[in-house]
């Protein structure tokens, strides 16, 4: 690996809308489907794709309950979720040193 490894970026938190869920989720601890939806403003479909993917990368842990009668479904990142926001970060504070050293 070179000291400026563009490659290693995580393409799951790459995408925007994936980066600004978990940055939101991270922030508020756990979120329901309409606060995520309503904070990274995002279609219902959009938000769902992008929320399965995160679940799917082990990212964020998912919650269906019934509150009043009526589902909800609540969103928290797990611990490999926060490692890899963590180093997400990192990494992109590394490339950014070593690109105003140039």
């Amino acid at each position: 690996m070179s000291a400026y490894d563009h490659a290693a970026i995580d393409e799951v938190l790459h995408s925007r809308v994936r980066l600004a869920i978990v940055a939101f989720i991270a922030g508020a601890g756990t979120a329901d489907f309409a606060a995520v939806r309503n904070a990274t403003r995002t279609t219902d479909g959009n938000a769902s794709v992008h929320l399965r993917k995160l679940e799917d990368s082990g990212y964020i842990a998912v919650e269906k309950r019934f509150v009043a009668r009526k589902p909800q479904t609540l969103y928290r990142l797990t611990d490999l979720g926060r490692r890899a926001l963590s180093d997400y970060v990192a990494h992109l504070e590394r490339l950014l040193q070593q690109g105003n050293r140039r």
